[in-house]
């Protein structure tokens, strides 16, 4: 069965880094190209991130341009998410999904409090 476990998250202060990690299972991960969904409290999920099956990433969210970078591990089945220079505006759950998207399957998510 598909699952999705992120991990990684925690509380970092303003200009820290954090990586987030995915450990994807339950498909084919070589043959889907990953993403990375941000929700803040009371909002909806925004897609921020996707890298292709050959590890071309690329940031949607345009703060994030020059800081944040999206990576894979083929054979660990993982992805990640390193973020640099974290501002307060970077709070929010992370979670990683495949694409096209796996609506019947999340997982927990992993927060990310970016506070001094």
């Amino acid at each position: 069965q598909v699952q999705f476990v992120e991990s990684g998250g925690g509380l970092v202060q303003p200009g820290g880094s954090i990586t987030l990690s995915c450990a994807a299972s339950g498909f084919s991960f070589n043959q889907f190209a990953m993403v990375w969904y941000r929700q803040e409290i009371g909002k909806g999920r925004d897609l921020v991130a996707i890298i292709g099956t050959q590890g071309d990433g690329r940031i949607l969210r345009e703060s994030w341009k020059g800081r944040v970078t999206i990576s894979r591990d083929v054979a660990k089945k993982m992805v990640y998410l390193q973020m640099n220079n974290l501002e307060p505006e970077d709070t929010a759950v992370y979670y990683c999904n495949r694409r096209p998207r796996y609506d019947e399957t999340w997982g927990q998510g992993t927060q990310v409090t970016v506070s001094s």
